[in-house]
C-alpha cells in the first residue's frame, strides 16, 4: 500500500501564481471587468505578475466574446431557422448587410459601453459577421481594454492596499462584500418600492435613442478623443487658451454677466439685456433686483439665472416678485436678472474663426423646439406626459417642473409649454437647423464676434421672431455666450445616428485643440489645471442649490 506524499512548501509555491491566473481566467466568464480589476489589485502588491496577469484576463474575455458569438451563431441561428420565424429570413438578411457594413466601429465601440458587449456579440453571431473578423476586431479590442483596465487598477490600487495597511486582505474582503450587499439591497428597493411600471418601461425604452443616454455612457469616446488630442498638441489644458478674452476659454468657471456685459456695450441692439444682483443678504438682493428691473425698465416676466452655469441649470422664468423671492431665498449662488427675449423662435449658433483668418464660420446651427401639452379635457397633466411618445422619456423632469399641476385636467385644447430654457438636459427638442445658416447671418456673427475680446470659438444661443429674420442676420436676441466647452448641439437631433453625432464631436473639439494651440502660440496662457479642477468644485456645490429649470 503506497501513502502519497504531502505537498512540500516550495511546490505549493509554484502552483499559486498559476492558482491565481487560472481564477481571474474563469472570473472573467462571470464578470470581465471586475476580474481584471481585482488582477490588478493583485499586480500593485506584488502578488501577481504581468504575464500572468494579462494573459489570464485577455485570453478569458476574448474567449468569453468567442462564445457568445458561438452560441448565437450555431445555436440562435439554427433555432431561429427551425422556428416559424423563419419568415422574416429577408428582414434578417437585410441586417446581416447592413452589420457588415457598420459592424466594425459597431464591436469597436460595444467594448467602451457598459452592457452593450453582450447584446453587440450575440447580434454579430446571429448575422454570421465572418469569424475570422469577429475574432481580429475583438482580439485587438479586448488587448487594448485588457492593458487599460490592469494599469489603471494597478496604479490607484496601490494607494487603496497602502491606506488599507495591514488589513488589505481582510479589507479588500469586507469592502468587496459591503458593495455588494449594499448594490444588491438598492436594486431591491428600486425595484420593489414604489415600483411605476410605465417609468421601467420609459427608462427601458431610452436606450434606443442615443440622445437620451447618459453623460458617463455617451462621452467616453469623446474623453478617449480628447486625450489623444492632448498628446497631439502636447497639452491638457490647450482648449483653455481656445478663448483668451474669457476665463479657462470658456470650459468651466466662466462669467455669464462678464460676456453679456461687454456684448450689450458693442452690439446692444442683437443683445438681451441683463444685470448682476448683488448683496450678501436676501433683503440687499431683493432691493438690487427691484433696482435693475425700475433701471432697466424690465416687467414681469424676465429671467433669473446662475451667473455660472451648464446645461440649462437654474433659469426660471420668472412671473411674479413671489418667485423670485423663493429663488433667491434658494440659493446664494452669483444671479444674473435678464430681459425675456419673447422670441418666440430660439437656435443655437456654433462658430468658429482661427486668429490668422480674417473671417470664421458657422459650424453648426441647432434649431430649438420647445415641447406643449394640449388638453383633451379628461387627462390630467401627468397622464398627458406619460402618453407622449417622445415626452415620456423626460417625464421625471417635467413633472418635477410642473410639481403643483400633476392632477390638473386640461381643459380641450389649453396648452402648457414644457419648458422654457432653450437646453436638451432641460426637455428641449433639438433639430439640425443649417436651413437657418446664410452669407448675411454668417457675417453678422462673425462681425459681432471680432468686437469681442478675446473671442474665437463657441455657441451663440438666439431668440428670434421669425426664421426670415434670422436668415438675414437682423432682429435677434442673444440670451447667452457660450465657450469652448459649449457643443454643436445640433447632434441631439433624433435624426442623427450616433456615429454622426461623434464625428461633429470629434471635428468640433479638433478646432477647439487647433485654435487653443494657435493662441497659446502668439503667446496666449493657458489656464492651469489646478485651478480649472478648482472651478469644477466650486461649479458643483453651487449648482446643487439651483432650483429646477423652467
Amino acid at each position: 500500500m503506497t501513502h502519497a506524499l504531502p505537498l512540500s512548501p516550495s511546490a505549493i509555491a509554484e502552483w499559486i501564481p498559476f492558482a491565481k491566473a487560472a481564477g481571474f481566467f474563469l472570473g472573467t466568464f462571470i464578470l470581465e471587468d471586475v476580474a481584471a480589476v481585482g488582477a490588478g489589485l493583485l499586480l500593485a502588491t506584488g502578488d501577481i505578475s504581468w504575464p500572468a496577469a494579462f494573459i489570464a484576463c485577455f485570453l478569458g474575455i476574448w474567449m468569453g466574446d468567442a462564445g457568445l458569438y458561438a452560441l448565437a451563431r450555431y445555436a440562435g441561428r439554427g433555432w431561429f431557422e427551425r422556428s416559424s420565424l423563419r419568415r422574416f429570413t429577408a428582414k434578417v438578411a437585410e441586417s446581416e448587410h447592413w452589420f457588415a457594413e457598420r459592424g466594425t466601429p459597431i464591436l469597436v465601440f460595444s467594448r467602451l459601453v457598459p452592457g452593450a458587449r453582450l447584446p453587440t456579440y450575440l447580434a454579430a453571431g446571429f448575422l454570421r459577421v465572418p469569424l475570422p473578423r469577429f475574432l481580429l476586431i475583438t482580439g485587438v479590442a479586448s488587448c487594448v481594454w485588457t492593458v487599460a483596465i490592469l494599469f489603471l487598477a494597478q496604479t490607484f490600487g496601490e494607494r487603496l492596499t497602502n491606506w488599507l495597511g495591514t488589513y488589505k486582505h481582510g479589507g479588500l474582503l469586507l469592502l468587496g462584500v459591503g458593495v455588494i450587499l449594499f448594490a444588491t439591497l438598492q436594486l431591491v428597493r428600486r425595484a420593489f418600492v414604489n415600483f411605476n411600471f410605465r417609468r421601467f418601461t420609459a427608462r427601458l425604452s431610452r436606450w434606443r435613442h442615443w440622445e437620451f443616454w447618459p453623460a458617463w455612457i455617451f462621452y467616453p469616446p469623446v474623453a478617449i478623443y480628447c486625450a489623444w488630442l492632448a498628446l497631439k498638441y502636447r497639452g491638457l489644458t490647450v482648449p483653455t487658451a481656445a478663448n483668451p478674452g474669457i476665463f479657462s476659454g470658456g470650459i468651466v468657471g466662466e462669467s455669464k454677466m462678464a460676456t453679456l456685459k461687454e456684448m450689450f456695450l458693442i452690439s446692444p441692439e442683437f443683445t438681451a439685456e441683463a444685470e448682476l444682483i448683488i448683496g450678501d443678504t436676501l433683503a440687499a438682493r431683493l432691493s438690487s433686483l427691484d433696482d435693475i428691473r425700475a433701471r432697466l425698465g424690465i416687467d414681469f416676466p424676465f429671467i433669473i439665472k446662475p451667473d455660472v452655469g451648464q446645461r440649462g441649470a437654474g433659469i426660471k422664468l420668472v412671473r411674479s416678485s413671489a418667485q423670485a423671492e423663493t429663488y433667491l431665498r434658494q440659493t446664494s449662488a452669483p444671479l444674473v436678472a435678464q430681459r425675456y427675449a419673447r422670441g418666440p423662435l430660439e437656435a443655437g449658433i456654433f462658430y468658429h474663426r482661427f486668429p490668422h483668418e480674417p473671417h470664421g464660420h458657422i459650424f453648426a446651427i441647432t434649431e430649438k423646439l420647445f415641447p406643449v401639452l394640449v388638453g383633451d379635457g379628461s387627462s390630467t397633466v401627468t397622464e398627458l406626459v406619460w402618453r407622449d411618445p417622445r415626452g415620456r422619456f423626460m417625464a421625471d423632469k417635467y413633472l418635477q417642473r410642473f410639481s403643483g399641476r400633476q392632477s390638473e385636467v386640461l381643459a380641450l385644447g389649453e396648452e402648457i409649454k414644457l419648458v422654457e430654457s432653450g437646453n436638451h438636459a432641460q426637455g428641449c427638442i433639438f433639430r439640425d437647423g443649417m436651413r437657418f445658416c446664410t452669407p448675411e447671418l454668417e457675417a453678422r456673427i462673425d462681425e459681432i464676434s471680432q468686437k469681442l475680446t478675446g473671442f474665437f470659438i463657441g455657441r451663440y444661443d438666439v431668440r428670434f421672431a421669425s426664421e426670415e429674420d434670422l436668415r438675414a442676420g437682423t432682429n435677434f436676441q442673444i440670451i447667452e455666450l457660450n465657450g469652448a466647452a459649449s457643443e454643436a448641439t445640433s447632434i441631439y437631433d433624433a435624426r442623427n445616428s450616433i456615429f454622426a453625432a461623434y464625428r461633429t464631436l470629434f471635428r468640433q473639439w479638433d478646432l477647439v485643440f487647433a485654435i487653443g494651440a494657435a493662441n497659446r502660440k502668439r503667446g496666449c496662457a493657458s489656464t492651469k489645471l489646478s485651478l480649472v479642477w478648482r472651478k469644477w468644485r466650486e461649479y458643483s456645490r453651487l449648482a446643487a442649490t439651483y432650483p429646477a429649470a423652467d
